[in-house]
């Protein structure tokens, strides 16, 4: 039987649960620190950043994850990208990645911009042959022609932004993750990025998309799951998920 593309899962998150371990007591210097965990001393208050979340995206689906600070909302895409591992629960992943989750992640400070181009594109899997040919296209789209031998030290976290989003979406890659990174960019600049988005939806790239703004979400996105602690709330279509979050804050 031919496999039904437009079904296809590429993330599926079952009943996952992220565990962190906080310590319970105030430790002022390193040396007390790991005293007191050789002796078995230090104790740690368990703290759940996610509790059994359940997700399944389709390809070519965007989904945007809204909810208050400390809901949860980055833990579950850093789950997704496989930087954290679950307490409990799978994670399943059908495809390639292009994560944009933590402005400046995969770039030296000390380099320059044009440096940080070949070295980021390294990190996300791509040979120095095919960044050279894609260099220009990177430094148009991302408006820096005039500060590429500048160290990213140097650079604002809106002009970094700018850099990782056209390096990360030079290519059309399965599942495109962004957080929150497109808040520090100038209006221009989103309106621009969205522009791109939606071409690579277009082309059937899936997007996990976070952010503050619920109409960029409700602009960007057809799907939307609402976290509370750590908890689903609600998931669905985006328009209703973020009506329902929207009225949560005014009570």
């Amino acid at each position: 039987m031919e496999k039904n593309v437009e079904n296809e899962y590429v993330v599926i998150v079952d009943n996952a649960t992220v565990r962190f371990n906080i310590a319970s007591e105030r430790i002022d210097n390193l040396k007390e620190y790991f005293v007191k965990l050789v002796k078995r001393e230090l104790m740690f208050q368990e703290f759940l950043a996610l509790k059994d979340v359940t997700l399944k995206v389709r390809k070519g689906e965007a989904w945007g994850i809204v909810g208050t600070n400390g809901s949860g909302k980055s833990t579950l895409l850093k789950l997704i990208c496989g930087i954290l591992k679950p307490y409990k629960g799978t994670v399943s992943i059908n495809g390639s990645i292009a994560p944009l989750i933590e402005l400046g992640a995969g770039f030296d400070g000390e380099l320059t911009a044009r440096e940080n181009i070949f070295l980021n594109g390294a990190v996300l899997g791509y040979d120095q042959k095919y960044m050279e040919e894609h260099f220009e296209e990177i430094v148009e789209f991302a408006e820096l022609q005039n500060f590429l031998n500048m160290p990213i030290k140097n650079y604002s976290s809106g002009m970094a932004a700018r850099l990782g989003f056209a390096i990360a979406t030079i290519v059309r890659p399965d599942i495109l993750i962004c957080d929150e990174v497109l808040a520090v960019g100038d209006y221009a600049f989103q309106q621009k990025c969205e522009k791109r988005m939606a071409e690579m939806r277009e082309k059937r790239t899936t997007l996990l998309y976070v952010s503050h703004s619920i109409d960029s979400v409700k602009e960007v996105c057809d799907h939307a799951l609402w976290l509370d602690k750590g908890e689903a709330r609600m998931s669905g279509e985006a328009e209703a998920v973020c009506k329902k979050y929207m009225e949560s804050l005014q009570t």
